[in-house]
């Protein structure tokens, strides 16, 4: 769709939350582009333009997540672009970070290609897939072009198929590319496999769930991350810890108001923000993530870290699996659980607890991202900037039930939940993709470039 069909947009009376500051505002759109920043009531509207009241709503950048797996190519039963990229839209999400975790996997230029290909045919929301690495493909990553690949995505000790990087010359090789950062999952593959024959040898397969976070051990993680820290610093390479889930790795960054002016930068993922290790007991593999959630003193250390900026980033790894792969036993049941259409109700919700502030996750969800990734006219609600936003009802309980799941594979980990705050309208380069907490079936992706 074309910028000259979209009709100018003009939201009104927004309490626009942006940049640290709160302001009662009038937003003009036109085109793809914001166009106009006026305080409320300064905007003047023709008779063909589209008046939004937003009386009452909270007018916020869109959420941009750099870590997710929607499913495509080859896992499709569990999940797929269509399918994810609109869960994310109703959830204010404008944008997302892919990981190459896909069969086949995305380890090669050629298929980085054709994933881009899939997104600009189906997606709801902008896109763009990180590129793995592997013992073999150092090649292929040299040549990827930074302006369009998000990160190199590294698997430092999880092994998943031939992504598990394990040979010191293509770790030393892959931390000497200096034109993309390394965005690392670090668990320790040996210690994991230790704790897995151990307690298999003590239980057999009927293993409860919530040994988890004892078989992947906090000691799998703090080692793994330390040492990716470690050679980062050697090599001065732009390092991303992803789904930090310790209170010792947290303890490992360094806070600083600039992201920009950090090397090392830590994620936070929702789930790890939101449960702790009790939830085990009611949710079982459910609440099985790699790396696991932990204990509440973890959980609480983390909170803290994104409140002292430790955690630059507060992202979902979006995981979906079908919940009949989920329901297996222990050891056959897949890490992961889908989140992005929850993400920023649940952050939210924590501010209605007072753990955070509407502007602190605003900062770790839109601008942030935009900031460390480089991503171009994004993650700001900026005259000039890309239309991507969106209104949110601080003030209407809604309950996550089977018949709101958006997720191609129905189910939730917060099912039964109920949130005080709801996603009203989302908007991608200046196209209402959910109206009303309806989807409208429109969409204009676009994928995502980077300045570095």
């Amino acid at each position: 769709m074309s910028p000259e069909t979209r009709k100018r947009i003009i939201i009104r009376n927004a309490l626009l939350i942006n940049e640290e500051t709160r302001r009662h505002a009038d937003v003009i759109i036109e085109g793809d582009t914001i166009a106009g920043i006026l305080p409320s009531g300064g905007a003047e509207a023709g008779p063909d333009e589209d008046i939004i009241d937003a009386a009452g709503l909270w007018l916020l950048p869109g959420v941009i997540d750099d870590h997710v797996h929607f499913r495509e190519p080859g896992l499709t039963h569990k999940g797929d672009i269509a399918t994810e990229s609109a869960a994310a839209a109703a959830g204010g999400v404008t944008s997302f970070m892919e990981m190459p975790n896909t069969s086949p996997q995305t380890v090669t230029l050629e298929e980085w290609h054709k994933k881009n290909l899939l997104a600009a045919d189906k997606s709801v929301i902008n896109y763009s897939f990180y590129l793995g690495g592997t013992d073999s493909n150092i090649s292929e990553l040299l040549s990827a072009d930074p302006s369009l690949v998000p990160a190199i995505k590294l698997f430092m000790g999880a092994s998943t198929g031939n992504m598990l990087v394990s040979r010191e010359e293509a770790l030393d090789a892959i931390f000497s590319i200096k034109t993309l950062p390394v965005a690392c999952h670090c668990e320790d593959e040996q210690i994991i496999r230790a704790n897995i024959a151990a307690y298999r040898e003590k239980y057999g397969e009927e293993i409860d769930p919530s040994f988890h976070p004892l078989i992947r051990s906090r000691e799998a993680c703090i080692i793994s991350s330390s040492a990716a820290i470690a050679r980062a610093l050697r090599a001065g390479t732009r390092l991303h810890l992803l789904h930090l889930s310790t209170a010792e790795e947290t303890a490992l960054l360094t806070p600083g108001p600039d992201p920009t002016a950090k090397q090392i930068i830590g994620e936070a993922c929702v789930h790890h923000l939101w449960f702790d290790d009790s939830a085990y007991k009611d949710k079982g593999n459910l609440v099985k993530w790699n790396p696991p959630i932990r204990e509440a003193a973890d959980r609480k250390a983390l909170i803290e870290g994104v409140r002292d900026g430790l955690i630059d980033i507060i992202a979902t790894d979006h995981a979906p699996h079908t919940l009949e792969e989920k329901s297996a036993p222990y050891f056959r049941a897949p890490s992961g659980g889908p989140t992005v259409q929850h993400s920023l109700v649940m952050m939210l919700e924590l501010c209605h607890r007072g753990e955070f502030t509407p502007e602190l996750v605003v900062r770790k969800m839109c601008h942030n991202p935009a900031l460390i990734f480089g991503i171009a006219d994004r993650g700001f609600i900026r005259e000039g900037y890309r239309a991507d936003m969106v209104l949110v009802d601080p003030d209407s309980s809604w309950t996550v039930k089977k018949e709101n799941i958006l997720y191609k594979c129905g189910w939730s980990p917060l099912e039964g939940t109920t949130f005080r705050s709801r996603v009203i309208t989302t908007v991608v380069n200046g196209i209402k993709v959910l109206e009303k907490g309806r989807l409208t079936g429109r969409r204009a992706p676009e994928m995502l470039r980077f300045k570095r």
